[in-house]
């Protein structure tokens, strides 16, 4: 994994701190792709109501002044791309009708309907590691999961049944694994076992300790469900040494990458991942609720019989299917025998939404202008550990009022820093930033989440958000305290 480079010095806390992220900036070989997203201004996020056209010549500051977005985790801005694709897509339903499932266009950019599922897997396999037979895009985060879990968790209660998940999870995640154990008529206060460090207050689990709690289990522990970054404490796990230590004792492994897909290196293949899921509407853009993903090893998609073949049931793993898993040579035959094609697809259900990926696909293409993942992550990283030294370099009286939750080691998280304030200071903290034009994420009681994404926010965001934190915690406190 890619280190932090260091930055100038004097980076935390000087005087000239916007210039040095001008700078940055302008020496930065990614910022161009800025452009690539509709990034509101101030006046737009203050709005109550749909523009009714473009403000641009409105010589109002506030109609032409960029907010300071960087909320990336939790909503990706749209690429100013997506417009156009889905303007595509909308034109050729309206043209083409049926047709538009089978029928090429000369001057679309778009593949027919019943192939938008393989570009969408050939353009995510790199982001995520893998081959492109091991990605599928469908449904959505927690869905897929439920459906990974029904092929893959086959609990007997005498001897394996256990799911490890973290004590703070994703309520969803909590949720789907708690809902699969009553599925298999199975107790959750027995069978489920929460993750709680022993050392940390905010949940930072070291490595450690999540193996130490594999040895506790690894003779009926079934499953380990765990994020590849923890949503709200932005801690990255070590996936690749957990992995390996879960399935060396029998554990099979799935990871929810919501926070980590499009923010974070992954090689799902190559480090024996059993299998994973994700959203993409945060840090891949695709838009709210937009459709999620999933990745299936190879070791555990194989189709090894033909349909022709006797009992050709025998030669898959069993999972909940729908018609869009079967082979495509087959699928249109009409014919009630489910054969799965081979991988990820064979996991598919119904037809997934040409809409949906339409909107994430103009998002992937962002992303190889880009040129991969690393050079994404080694932005990100430098982004960053620039926000953590312009915080560090804040007055004693603002310091005073917050702490950084998410690990300082740049291994251990992604773009994402938390940082927990003070009691009593989140509403006024967020009311202020709002006034400002800035946009983070709030997580109750008390927790803000920052997150510049390398795609479209530079260094000056930074220094922007640092400003005007420091003012709103000020105004919160003295609103906090005139009470």
């Amino acid at each position: 994994m890619t280190s932090a480079p260091v930055l100038p010095a004097g980076a935390a806390g000087s005087g000239n701190a916007r210039e040095r992220a001008r700078q940055l900036d302008r020496d930065d070989e990614l910022g161009f792709l800025r452009d690539e997203f509709n990034i509101p201004t101030k006046g737009q996020i203050a709005s109550t109501s749909l523009p009714k056209g473009s403000s641009a010549n409105n010589n109002d500051s506030d109609t032409t002044t960029k907010c300071i977005y960087l909320c990336g985790n939790s909503l990706g801005l749209q690429p100013r791309r997506t417009q156009t694709r889905l303007s595509q897509y909308l034109s050729t339903w309206a043209t083409q009708g049926v047709q538009g499932h089978f029928k090429p266009l000369t001057n679309s950019p778009l593949p027919t309907w019943l192939d938008v599922d393989e570009r969408a897997a050939e353009m995510i396999a790199p982001i995520v590691g893998a081959h492109v037979s091991e990605v599928a895009i469908m449904q959505t985060l927690t869905a897929n999961l439920h459906l990974l879990m029904s092929a893959f968790y086959k609990p007997d209660a005498n001897k394996r049944h256990k799911i490890i998940l973290e004590s703070k999870a994703f309520p969803s995640d909590h949720f789907a694994v708690e809902t699969q154990l009553r599925h298999h008529g199975l107790d959750a206060s027995k069978s489920m076992v929460l993750l709680k460090s022993e050392r940390s207050r905010d949940n930072i689990l070291t490595t450690e300790e999540i193996c130490g709690v594999i040895d506790l289990h690894k003779e009926d522990a079934f499953l380990l469900l765990l994020p590849g970054i923890q949503y709200y404490t932005g801690q990255l796990f070590d996936i690749e040494t957990i992995t390996a230590y879960a399935k060396e004792r029998g554990i099979f492994v799935i990871w929810d990458l919501a926070h980590a897909v499009g923010n974070v290196e992954l090689r799902l293949h190559e480090w024996g991942v059993d299998a994973a899921a994700w959203c993409s509407y945060k840090y891949l853009n695709g838009g709210p609720g937009c459709i999620g993903g999933m990745f299936v090893h190879e070791n555990n998609s194989a189709v090894t019989k033909l349909i022709t073949d006797e009992r050709p049931e025998e030669g898959y793993n069993h999972r909940l299917a729908g018609w869009w898993g079967n082979d495509k040579k087959s699928r249109f035959g009409m014919e009630n025998r489910f054969h799965p094609v081979k991988g990820a697809a064979g996991f598919q259900l119904s037809n997934p939404s040409v809409l949906d990926i339409t909107s994430l696909c103009a998002s992937l293409e962002v992303f190889e202008q880009a040129g991969g993942m690393g050079k994404l992550r080694e932005k990100s990283l430098r982004l960053t550990k620039f926000l953590e030294e312009q915080l560090e370099g804040m007055g004693k009286e603002e310091k005073g009022l917050f702490r950084v939750i998410t690990p300082l080691d740049p291994k251990q998280r992604g773009a994402q820093l938390s940082l927990g304030l003070g009691s009593g200071l989140l509403e006024g903290v967020m009311k202020e930033l709002e006034r400002q034009g800035v946009i983070v994420d709030e997580r109750r009681p008390d927790v803000i989440r920052v997150a510049p994404a390398p795609l479209y926010n530079g260094f000056e965001d930074v220094v922007g958000f640092v400003e005007a934190f420091g003012e709103a915690l000020r105004v919160a406190r003295r609103e906090r305290d005139a009470f």
